[in-house]
């Protein structure tokens, strides 16, 4: 036995001794076999243990990860056998050994690397002091505040501007405008996976670009006065159902997005903004249906949902509320299939102007001609939308694309019963630069009248097309100049629609 050994040994085994051992009891020459026998470096060297064996794992670790334990000469362990107390203390003992080699191994390593701890205990307690600031002055530990500002500048030209103001239009080219919209989006989730969404907004935009007939996407009058615009509460049902409750919600809201196209002009909102999706914020709920797969695998969804729009939900009287036969109401369905690269859904609507036998106009938004607004009562109407991304970004770009056709019976001559709406929409992403993106659109200016009560050929139709190009500054800024041309934006026979040719640039500031 080593003399090292012997010393650690000898004190183990007269407190063992202390405490009541006799001399038949001790085997020095077996201690002194097991102790000095070669230390095992894998537990398979041990011919008389087996992974059957209850402590196989708990030996296993002690002989490969902390290398203390030896067995006897002949390559046994004896592990079934009662261990006498001085192979106690040979094993306490090499065990030692071990822990004494690494506390001294690290003892080198701590004074080699002592400048490179203190800087990281410096920087460790400069991080934990500004945690401890951010939790004392932190926004919400529920709700996530996500903002953005968008500037707006630009002007729009009347091609025919001379026409349409002696047929008593308003076609008067628009000076060069500077306007503003700022929005607060909070995210606020009670479990992780429901969610209550808030959206307050303001701006000063009134101005040529929130006319009906060159209304922006990102446009909205405003008079300076913050106020809430969205407010809904969704959460799920199981693994593939959710539901949504909303005080200020619109009908696409509550459906799987049916584009990729990021417009410019609000037609070409969600691959057309027509007789199928055109809606406007007020009460309603809905449910939507998603099947469970695999991530990136294509899946059916389906959702159907209800919205009382221009605020009658929130009325009780007996003429409208939220179910009320004079309610604008609104019932949107979807169906679709596909995944993040490739989408197609079939869309249904019915819309209920409140009015009996007269024209929806309120309910037919999304129609921007006179002709189409004066649509009989109530509107039925289908849609089809899809889209398809290449693989990687390159020439080829994501192409997204909708059609709509709306129907109603007209119960007198001059109102139109069929409406029809269209877009295609293109997007190159890392256009010409990494992170920019460049969009072209075209189609209808929303829908428009293709059959009226008495006139077959109302002469209703219109046309727009855009493009802009996304430069993204920094992560947080982007920079949006834009050209968009409307032709017949109110109709064919309404010179008071003269065709328009605007420009602009938006400024995107996120944060």
């Amino acid at each position: 036995m080593k003399l090292f050994q012997q010393l650690l040994v000898a004190p183990a085994a007269l407190g063992l001794m202390a405490s009541g051992a006799n001399a038949a009891d001790l085997n020095i020459n077996g201690v002194s076999e097991y102790s000095s026998a070669d230390q095992v470096t894998s537990v398979t060297q041990f011919s008389d243990v087996y992974p059957t064996d209850w402590a196989y794992q708990a030996l296993a670790n002690l002989v490969e990860q902390y290398g203390c334990v030896a067995g006897y000469p002949n390559g046994t362990f004896r592990g079934n056998r009662a261990m006498t107390r001085y192979e106690a203390a040979a094993l306490l003992n090499a065990c030692l050994d071990r822990i004494t080699e690494v506390t001294d191994e690290l003892r080198r390593l701590l004074k080699e690397f002592e400048t490179e701890l203190a800087i990281l205990k410096g920087r460790v307690d400069g991080l934990e002091a500004r945690v401890g600031e951010l939790e004392a002055t932190q926004f919400s530990t529920t709700t996530k505040l996500r903002g953005q500002a968008d500037f707006f500048t630009g002007a729009v030209a009347y091609s025919d501007s001379d026409l349409c103001n002696k047929k008593g239009g308003n076609c008067t080219d628009d000076g060069f405008s500077f306007s503003y919209r700022y929005t607060l989006n909070l995210d606020t989730s009670f479990t992780g996976k429901d969610r209550l969404y808030t959206r307050l907004r303001t701006g000063n935009m009134n101005n040529v670009f929130t006319q009906s007939d060159s209304f922006l996407n990102d446009a909205k009058k405003g008079d300076n006065t913050i106020k809430v615009d969205k407010l809904w509460y969704s959460f799920p049902l199981g693994n593939e159902f959710k539901v949504t409750v909303g005080a200020l919600i619109e009908n696409y809201y509550m459906v799987e997005t049916p584009t990729r196209y990021k417009p410019i002009l609000k037609a070409f909102k969600l691959g057309g903004y027509g007789a199928v999706l055109g809606a406007s914020t007020g009460q309603g709920f809905g449910v939507q249906w998603r099947q469970d797969v695999d991530p990136g695998d294509p899946a059916f969804n389906i959702a159907l949902n209800y919205v009382a729009d221009g605020g009658d939900g929130a009325k009780s009287t007996n003429k409208k509320g939220l179910f009320g036969k004079k309610t604008d109401g609104y019932v949107l369905s979807q169906i679709g299939y596909g995944n993040r690269k490739w989408y197609l859904s079939g869309l249904y609507s019915w819309k209920n102007a409140g009015q009996k036998g007269g024209n929806a106009a309120n309910a037919a938004m999304g129609f921007s001609t006179p002709t189409a607004k004066d649509l009989a009562n109530p509107l039925n109407a289908v849609g089809l939308r899809g889209y398809w991304s290449p693989e990687e970004s390159g020439f080829i770009p994501t192409i997204s694309a909708g059609v709509d056709f709306g129907w109603a019976d007209a119960d007198k001559r001059g109102n139109a019963e069929e409406v029809f709406g269209w877009m295609v929409g293109l997007n190159w992403s890392d256009a010409f630069i990494e992170g920019n993106k460049l969009g072209l659109g075209v189609g209808s200016y929303s829908s428009y009248a293709t059959n009226i009560k008495g006139n077959d050929d109302p002469g209703d139709q219109n046309f727009a097309i855009e493009g802009y190009y996304d430069f993204r500054v920094t992560d947080n800024i982007t920079i949006t100049p834009a050209v968009f041309w409307v032709d017949d934006a109110r109709g064919r026979d309404q010179i008071k629609g003269a065709n328009k040719f605007g420009g602009l640039v938006k400024t995107t500031f996120k944060f």
